[in-house]
């Protein structure tokens, strides 16, 4: 089995379990508030990242010297798990999922002022493809519209940013002690909250919230490994393939369809997210020199 394969079917696994993860983050918000359930989520993923951050080297790897890095970032992720939880909630899995496509097109977009990167002439004409695609989705206007649209775009905002602050320190930090921090901040905040929101939850709902921790850990992990085994950009389009299990999912535990207006709209999303990675993929061999 060579490298790149070994990438693309971790990856493949990484979407599956994320997937399977906002599944049950959609089935729990039914009953619970998104803070309790980002609580449980968080409380089951620390002891596993500092176990995985173990077998990799010992807790030093959870050293930092940018604690306010990691409490803006914690902050940022909380807004996003909190956003993107309610946004499932409010929306078929199908739908949120194509909405939350957009968020490497932000990334693009917003890597120009944050982080002065240029940006191609194509990578731009590709990228408002991307929004047009959103804007098909989301339909402003039309009967359609819901505001839990507009809160799985926040959810997508602040996933770009978290990739953003990631890009700008992640060479500079090491990854276990990226995301132990990242889940230690909503792990305080949302424990703070939770006499507000608490809600007695049932027997299978445990099940739930365990399931919820591990298949996030899990899913770093392989998507973690991906990276490491193949090239970004052989290996970032196969998480479009979260489009496939979302509409399984979503028709399997709700009777979900999506109408043909997601389709389409998912088609342009993912088509020009595509075009970008190509583009980039480009332009990196062509600066490359030449032995």
């Amino acid at each position: 089995m060579t490298a790149s394969f070994k990438g693309i079917l971790f990856m493949c696994a990484g979407v599956l379990f994320l997937c399977l993860g906002d599944a049950i983050a959609k089935w729990l918000g039914e009953v619970h508030s998104p803070l309790q359930i980002i609580f449980f989520r968080t409380l089951v993923s620390l002891p596993l990242i500092v176990l995985l951050a173990c077998t990799s080297g010992g807790l030093q790897k959870l050293r930092t010297q940018r604690p306010v890095v990691h409490l803006v970032r914690g902050l940022i992720y909380t807004a996003l798990m909190v956003s993107f939880v309610m946004g499932l909630t409010l929306l078929p899995l199908a739908e949120a999922t194509a909405i939350a496509f957009v968020a490497p097109l932000f990334v693009t977009l917003l890597s120009v002022p944050m982080l002065g990167e240029r940006i191609d002439r194509p990578v731009v004409i590709f990228s408002l493809i991307g929004f047009v695609g959103v804007l098909v989705v989301v339909r402003p206007g039309g009967d359609a519209f819901h505001l839990g649209a507009l809160i799985m775009l926040a959810a997508a905002l602040f996933y770009a940013l978290m990739m953003i602050t990631a890009r700008r320190y992640g060479s500079q930090e090491h990854l276990w002690a990226m995301v132990f921090y990242m889940m230690l901040v909503p792990f305080v905040i949302t424990g703070l909250c939770l006499p507000w929101v608490w809600q007695t939850p049932e027997p299978h709902h445990w099940l739930g919230f365990l399931a919820s921790g591990v298949l996030g850990v899990s899913a770093t992990a392989f998507l973690t490994l991906a990276f490491r085994y193949t090239a970004a950009a052989i290996a970032a389009p196969f998480d479009y393939t979260a489009m496939l299990w979302a509409v399984a999912l979503g028709w399997w535990f709700w009777d979900e369809t999506p109408d043909s207006w997601v389709w389409v709209g998912s088609v342009l999303i993912i088509s020009s997210g595509l075009a970008i990675a190509y583009h980039d993929r480009r332009t990196t061999l062509k600066r490359r020199p030449s032995a």
